[in-house]
């Protein structure tokens, strides 16, 4: 008996899912604009702003919103969270284009927060604009306040950040756990460092707060960093420093696969598929890290947990409600007893929903050893959507040439009836064995043609374009924002938005 076809459908909510079954519109912008194109819901990032404000207010914080811009490079959704409460949203830069373009776009210096690694333009610019700068090592402290001095500016806010966070088990309780290691922020065995250079620079700079980013998704983790933190700002208190809030990062997630079951049967098919048990589901059997030792799955599969039940908004409100592992309560109840504002950098989970990219289908044609499979070939590389550099795994969504509504998973009728589910393999379009755009067999509802268009659905974050590319002098991605009012779609480049009212004449 054939296997049935595994499926990693999509999650696609509101309004992206109106736009999605808008199949005629996005042929046209396909058409007009080329493969591959980016589209983008510029109102869909300030919903999600507002969302995570909500869990704030729901704990009773002060705190504020900063989008991590590294996770999309657009004009629109950068202009529209400009335009956003000032006091409650900000965008983290971690370069100096980025903090031109974000300046460009409407935020004010006052808004903006300069992480990552720094170069003394970088520091200098945010310190003359006013903004926050986030420091990894007294040594980027002393070149900050170096520039300071010798510049004239004024007193920069600067906030710090730590790592090697460790868990106290208590009395008999077993042995310390440290956080994961990262190459980011001053381990907290040296924060002794960290105060004394700030002592010695009080001239020119000014505690607001500490800060942590921790590349986990493990909630015990980050609210033991958190509670770290807030008893860390005791200590700088004492020192007569005075920080006002902490910075917890990003890494809130989103859920890529709607259906938990589709999700789990897949990992277990790809274990399955590593012992022998079942035919590969990868191209040249890609085991995404697992391997088989003598009949036992060995390695930790590079894949994001594409299923998430609780992602965004809903993982902060887990965090704040968790109680923390020393004190015993939770962590908002801890910034609230020390009167702490928090402040967040979401970057995936702030441009959640917010997007898909679009690309044409050129060639079809079967895959010679498996003649149950097929080689898909798209107007589009690795690089344009980069859902394998991420370990991001879910289907696209086919979208006919000539019909008015895209063709699901599920067959329910027409070409999907007919034809059945078939698997694929879609491959870019550079002249690379490597250019993959899915390493695994996609499942489609039927096979597709030339001419139609694949979705993939949910790309803003990281997936359109941080890793895109003019390899071969292939275009890349063009970007356009979309708008729907009254009932129709409206369409502009990406760096023609504006968040205001569109006026009569814009392309739609």
């Amino acid at each position: 008996m054939k296997d049935a076809p595994l499926y990693l459908r999509p999650r696609v909510d509101p309004p992206l899912a109106s736009l999605l079954g808008n199949a005629p519109l996005l042929h046209s912008l396909a058409d007009a604009l080329g493969s591959p194109l980016n589209v983008l819901l510029p109102e869909a990032v300030a919903a999600n702003a507002e969302r995570f404000r909500s869990v704030l207010r729901r704990h009773h914080l002060a705190g504020r919103v900063y989008f991590a811009h590294k996770a999309n490079r657009s004009s629109a959704l950068v202009r529209r969270l400009a335009a956003c409460d000032t006091a409650a949203v900000g965008i983290d830069v971690a370069s100096l284009e980025e903090l031109r373009h974000a300046l460009a776009s409407g935020f004010t210096g006052n808004r903006v927060m300069a992480t990552g690694p720094k170069d003394p333009e970088f520091l200098w610019l945010a310190a003359r604009v006013g903004a926050t700068v986030n420091l990894d090592s007294p040594g980027e402290l002393d070149e900050l306040a170096a520039l300071v001095r010798k510049y004239g500016l004024a007193r920069t806010d600067v906030l710090v950040r730590l790592s090697g966070f460790e868990s106290d088990p208590g009395p008999g309780a077993g042995t310390r756990l440290l956080a994961r290691r990262s190459r980011f922020g001053t381990p907290v065995a040296e924060a002794e460092k960290l105060w004394t250079a700030l002592e010695r620079h009080a001239d020119s700079v000014r505690l607001v707060g500490l800060a942590h980013h921790l590349d986990t998704t493990g909630l015990e983790e980050k609210a033991r960093a958190l509670e770290r933190c807030v008893l860390l700002m005791d200590e700088c208190r004492a020192r007569g420093l005075a920080p006002r809030a902490v910075d917890i990062g990003g890494g809130f997630g989103a859920a890529y696969v709607e259906d938990a079951g589709e999700w789990e049967r897949w990992t277990t098919a790809l274990s399955e598929a590593v012992l022998g048990i079942r035919p590969p589901l990868t191209w040249r059997g890609h085991a995404y890290g697992l391997r088989n030792e003598a009949g036992t799955v060995r390695g930790t599969a590079a894949l994001y947990p594409a299923h998430r039940p609780t992602a965004g908004p809903g993982y902060l409100d887990a965090l704040l409600s968790r109680p923390a592992p020393v004190l015993g309560r939770p962590p908002a109840t801890l910034l609230l007893e020390h009167l702490d504002d928090l402040y967040l950098e979401p970057g995936r989970a702030l441009v959640d929903q917010c997007g898909l990219s679009l690309a044409r289908v050129v060639e079809v044609r079967p895959l010679g050893e498996a003649p149950d499979r097929y080689l898909v070939r798209l107007a589009m590389n690795a690089g344009d959507v980069s859902m394998e550099e991420h370990g991001v795994l879910a289907d696209p969504v086919l979208l006919p040439r000539g019909e008015s509504a895209p063709v699901s998973g599920a067959a329910d009728g027409g070409p999907a009836e007919t034809e059945g589910p078939v698997g694929v393999h879609l491959v870019g379009n550079l002249c690379l064995e490597a250019d993959l755009i899915t390493r695994r067999l996609v499942f489609l509802p039927r096979l597709p043609r030339p001419g139609d268009l694949l979705a993939f659905v949910n790309t803003a974050g990281y997936l359109m374009d941080f890793h895109a590319h003019h390899a071969q002098r292939q275009p890349s991605a063009r970007t356009v924002a979309v708008t729907e009012e009254d009932g129709t779609w409206r369409w502009c480049p990406d760096e023609n938005y504006w968040p205001l009212t569109h006026p009569q004449g814009v392309p739609s």
